[in-house]
């Protein structure tokens, strides 16, 4: 007999969470054919640190707030209601807007486990590890960090 596949359905307040220095994850789901997070941000914080995905495709609905991407050289700016898919091997970063916060929903497929990376972003930004600690990560988590210190300023290229 074939075995029927299973839902996973997560209710408010069963989510794992991590605290960020500016905001705070709620890590929905892991691996598979999706991972998924809530990100809050606070008035103008980054989210991530610059990278690219070789895996997988990236998702971003912002459920309030205004959000600034960079998006290979393009600055893009995305309000409630606005949705970002970001393929494969596109250099990008995020955070919310300046002058603004910004809650949205990241869907990353298909789905590497990532919440480990989550949980060790959340402890750099809190002070409580190095950046350099996610360098050898980066292929487990297939984040692969990008050099762009001034994202937020329009590219000269």
């Amino acid at each position: 007999m074939k075995a029927i596949p299973t839902a996973l359905v997560v209710q408010p307040g069963e989510a794992a969470g991590a605290s960020l220095a500016n905001g705070a994850f709620e890590l929905l789901a892991d691996g598979g054919a999706v991972s998924a997070s809530r990100l809050t941000l606070t008035t103008g914080a980054d989210g991530a640190p610059p990278h690219h995905h070789k895996l997988s495709h990236e998702l971003f609905y912002v459920l309030d707030g205004t959000m600034l991407f960079r998006l290979g050289d393009t600055l893009t700016t995305v309000r409630k209601g606005g949705l970002v898919v970001i393929p494969p091997g596109l250099p990008h970063v995020f955070g919310a807007a300046e002058g603004e916060s910004a809650d949205v929903v990241v869907v990353l497929s298909p789905g590497i486990e990532r919440f480990g990376y989550f949980e060790q972003l959340a402890a750099i930004s809190r002070g409580e590890a190095e950046f350099a600690s996610l360098l050898p990560e980066q292929n487990r988590y297939d984040v692969h960090f990008e050099d762009l210190p001034d994202w937020r300023t329009p590219s000269s290229r």
